[in-house]
């Protein structure tokens, strides 16, 4: 089958608007390969040909299943454990301050749970900081069943946990051979049992949790949004954090202007006042 190979300004310019308009994700001309190969992908494992039948496809379906696919195809997830690992540190130094005043209670939400590695993170820096974890729950959520998908298995090949202590691996995962990757690193029950994964959207506010969190990390994420989707993520996470909770944003993430109902505690980390 000769699927088209390139796609058109016309065609991609609606695709770039129903992505805006049902995931608030912006791309913009320099992404026109990235579409353009990772659609054609989709659309070969279809059986289909044109781009623009593609696009009548998606927007036709009325289960809304191929959109999440498409959104599976266009999304990038660029992940490790305890990647910029100063909100971890500072995570752990919170959470030691809350349970040593006697706080047993802890929600934590990960707006962008990605492939697993950044909740899994949040989840040892809680196992490994307090005593008692029977009222300990971590949220995190993604628009990606795909990558969703491998966060709830928990299971990672050597290469994604090089980082990591070789305590901390012997503490929190065991290992297996797998026929085709070899030996992989499996997360123990114990953690996984802290985590609920979820689909959400984070482009459509609000959302249905009702909190209130202790922490949410927002990493990463916002970079794909326009200022106008970013508002209403913000604000929404405000709504749902603790007074004096904690909101941890990328490091390369520009926010000002928007964090006004935030106090700024150090760079990427702000508090609910």
């Amino acid at each position: 089958m000769n699927t088209t190979d390139t796609i058109d300004q016309r065609t991609f310019k609606k695709f770039c608007e129903l992505i805006y308009e049902k995931a608030g994700i912006k791309l913009g001309p320099q992404k026109e390969a990235l579409v353009s190969a990772r659609v054609g992908k989709r659309m070969r494992s279809l059986g289909i040909n044109e781009f623009d039948e593609y696009y009548q496809y998606v927007a036709s379906d009325q289960t809304g299943g191929e959109l999440v696919e498409l959104l599976n195809a266009i999304s990038t997830n660029v992940t490790h454990f305890f990647r910029e690992e100063r909100h971890f540190e500072l995570l752990e130094q919170i959470i030691r301050k809350w349970a040593a005043n006697g706080q047993t209670r802890f929600r934590v939400w990960c707006a962008a749970s990605s492939t697993g590695e950044e909740p899994y993170s949040i989840a040892i820096t809680l196992r490994e900081s307090l005593d008692d974890l029977r009222d300990v729950k971590i949220l995190a959520t993604d628009i990606s069943t795909k990558v969703l998908a491998t966060a709830r298995e928990g299971v990672y090949e050597q290469k994604h946990v090089e980082r990591l202590p070789s305590g901390m691996l012997a503490r929190h995962f065991t290992t297996r051979r797998d026929p085709s990757k070899g030996k992989v690193f499996c997360v123990n029950e114990e953690l996984k049992r802290l985590l609920t994964f979820a689909r959400l959207n984070l482009a459509h506010p609000p959302f249905p949790m009702s909190g209130p969190f202790d922490v949410v990390f927002c990493r990463n994420v916002m970079i794909y949004f326009d200022n106008d989707v970013r508002r209403g993520l913000l604000s929404e996470a405000y709504r749902l954090l603790r007074p004096d909770g904690y909101l941890m944003v990328g490091h390369a993430e520009s926010l000002s202007g928007m964090l006004s109902d935030f106090k700024s505690v150090e760079p990427s980390v702000y508090i609910k006042s």
